[in-house]
């Protein structure tokens, strides 16, 4: 739930739709709604597109029953 959560939150922060996120990641929309949704284990290479879509490192702190995820986005340099 710590992923969905994440990516949800990562997802509304930028503004974007389930779509627009999955057309940036090179996935469907309905991928992107199962991850939103905790109902699928996506793979580290799935997490890193997402990721790179989301603009944002992924952190993943794993300790016994106590998992908390968060994507950090990248800060970009205003001229």
């Amino acid at each position: 739930m710590a992923l969905a959560n994440a990516v949800y939150d990562r997802r509304t922060e930028l503004g974007l739709t389930q779509a627009e996120l999955a057309d940036r990641a090179g996935l469907t929309q309905a991928k992107v709604s199962r991850i939103e949704g905790s109902d699928t284990v996506p793979t580290l290479p799935l997490l890193a597109k997402l990721a790179e879509a989301l603009d944002a490192t992924l952190n993943i702190a794993l300790d016994n029953d106590n998992t908390q995820v968060s994507f950090t986005g990248h800060r970009t340099n205003a001229a």
